[in-house]
């Protein structure tokens, strides 16, 4: 049965945070809310976490997970980046976006798609998600809460509670959040190519 925590948006709790963070540090899954709807998140080398969001998103190898940064220190520790792209990066974080980007070797491969050896990042405009990640002191592995068959995640913190009480450790709920998944840009290829519309606005990199 998962716990569930009610955390302030403005103001949220250290302690309860702290727990979990512990949650996550213990191999545990959690749901949190982000500036673009909530995530499932585990800790970057958790091979069990990785797993639990494969099957209950029904996700094949070549999805992109993300891992969600407090700042660009740790941003800069996971991607590739060469001077053109941190500043595009610069300009539009923290906010609703996911770079596709080249992993370094901090990396676990299995987080990489297979033939690109990419991976997703992005830093959060989120009082909640950007505490819990200053509490954990290191990136969430994250992928957005939707559902299999399902066109809108969920947003709800006491019906995630309820669907998936047995399959993840944690619902961190601090009421409304975004209900629009990121506007992912990849930049692999080194110019940018917006794979999907969503909260932020992708007209700067038209």
């Amino acid at each position: 049965m998962a716990k569930y925590f009610d955390v302030h948006p403005d103001n949220p709790q250290r302690r309860t945070l702290g727990t979990v963070a512990e949650l996550i540090r213990s191999d545990g899954l959690v749901a949190y809310p982000t500036d673009s709807c909530f995530a499932l998140g585990c800790r970057i080398g958790s091979r069990d976490g990785v797993a639990r969001i494969r099957s209950i998103r029904q996700l094949d190898d070549r999805h992109h997970f993300t891992l969600v940064c407090r700042d660009f220190a740790q941003l800069g520790q996971l991607v590739q980046i060469d001077n053109d792209v941190f500043r595009a990066l610069k300009a539009a974080t923290p906010g609703s976006y996911t770079f596709i980007l080249p992993a370094t070797r901090e990396v676990p491969r299995q987080l990489q798609h297979p033939k690109k050896k990419t991976v997703g990042v992005r830093i959060p405009d989120h009082t909640v998600a950007q505490a819990l990640l200053a509490e954990l002191g290191e990136p969430i592995l994250s992928s957005t809460l939707l559902l299999p068959d399902e066109e809108e995640p969920l947003t709800q913190g006491w019906e995630i509670k309820e669907r998936l009480d047995h399959v993840v450790d944690a619902v961190v709920d601090s009421g409304d959040c975004g209900t629009e998944p990121t506007t992912v840009i990849d930049f692999s290829g080194g110019t940018p190519e917006i794979v999907r519309h969503g909260a932020g606005d992708p007209a700067r990199f038209a």
